[in-house]
């Protein structure tokens, strides 16, 4: 065979390759997890199997950026959706308590926990508010999505008093979604004290259906003095029960330090477990329980006097320059309730990551 003619072949078997290869990626299969952000909605989409798995969102009707909503591997909503999104017979009361956030009641004296637009101007000077500063990394893959996220505390004049470093870590594994949340606070220019206070720390407001059976009327005050009645409502379908790692149920979770705490129940048909997760090195560990049975769901490590009737007393200070960090798992399982056994395995796991 001829020189020219071998040449003519091997570049006829390069492009055959090639051509094949291009085929071939045209079917791989597209990555489980995808995050997409959307600057002009103001929202940072995470979706798995390309079905919504939830989404960061900072609008301007918020005070903070949170996670909205939240949902199990069947797609079901088991975060509220008043005030974004009403659902039939859900509760319209605390309308700050949107999806899954992270703030507190007292920092300097200012109300970041119960800031809103309901909020009249006139007492607005009493509320700080968290900004969505810039988003720092977006990554997905089959395994896992990360995003990380900085935010700003502002005081009421817009200066910045706290910078947050947020970084979320969505995986699932069969029927269970987690998200790991490890958050940094940085003071900038001042000392930052963290007074005492039941309002905080991480909280999620859950769906109707994973609220505690309404018994009676309830009235409940903030630490500015603002009472907020919550009503006794149809109990159908409503099925929430709390359990603590060591064993507590229902509302005498409420004002009780545990590594864990496992609300369990069903929406529907779907028996559905979430579950919050504490970090041995987190401050305050083993955090309190602001968890209520109408349906707010909050670890809080800083409110020790309020919840120990001034037993014990942290009043947590952060110097200026100086950072802390917090680290929570939380665990959304579907298809039914997770055993304090499995709990254990998740808590054991997560306590030995971010030493």
């Amino acid at each position: 065979m001829k020189k020219h003619q071998v040449l003519d072949n091997l570049f006829l078997a390069g492009a055959v390759l090639l051509l094949l290869g291009l085929t071939l990626s045209s079917f791989k299969k597209e990555k489980r997890f995808a995050i997409t952000e959307n600057k002009a909605q103001k929202r940072v989409d995470i979706t798995i199997d390309g079905k919504a798995l939830t989404s960061y969102i900072y609008p301007d009707e918020l005070m903070k950026p949170v996670l909205y909503p939240l949902r199990t591997s069947k797609g079901t909503l088991v975060t509220r959706g008043w005030p974004m999104d009403p659902r039939p017979g859900e509760r319209v009361d605390h309308p700050h308590h949107v999806g899954l956030w992270f703030n507190y009641g007292d920092v300097n004296g200012l109300d970041f926990w119960n800031n809103s637009t309901a909020i009249p101007s006139e007492k607005k000077a009493g509320y700080g508010t968290i900004k969505h500063v810039s988003v720092n990394q977006m990554t997905a893959d089959d395994d896992k999505a990360i995003l990380s996220v900085t935010m700003n505390w502002q005081k009421p004049d817009g200066a910045n008093l706290l910078k947050q470093d947020a970084k979320y870590i969505f995986t699932k594994e069969g029927d269970k979604i987690a998200i790991e949340l490890i958050t940094t606070l940085t003071s900038l220019k001042e000392d930052v004290s963290f007074k005492d206070n039941k309002e905080g720390l991480l909280g999620i407001r859950v769906a109707r259906e994973l609220e505690h059976p309404s018994d009676k009327p309830e009235k409940f005050t903030d630490a500015n003095g603002i009472a907020t009645a919550v009503a006794k409502m149809n109990n159908e379908g409503v099925s929430g029960k709390y359990r603590s790692s060591d064993g507590r149920e229902g509302d005498d979770v409420w004002g009780t330090r545990s590594k864990w705490v496992n609300l369990n129940g069903k929406i529907g048909n779907e028996a559905v477990s979430l579950v919050i997760i504490d970090h041995p090195q987190n401050t305050g560990y083993p955090t309190y329980w602001h968890a209520r049975g109408y349906g707010l769901y909050a670890a809080n490590p800083l409110g020790q006097k309020e919840f120990s009737q001034g037993k014990e007393v942290l009043d947590f200070k952060l110097p200026a320059g100086k950072s802390v960090e917090f680290r929570y798992k939380v665990v959304i399982n579907s298809g039914g309730n997770l055993t304090d056994q499995q709990v254990n395995t998740e808590f054991d796991s997560f306590s030995k990551k971010y030493k």
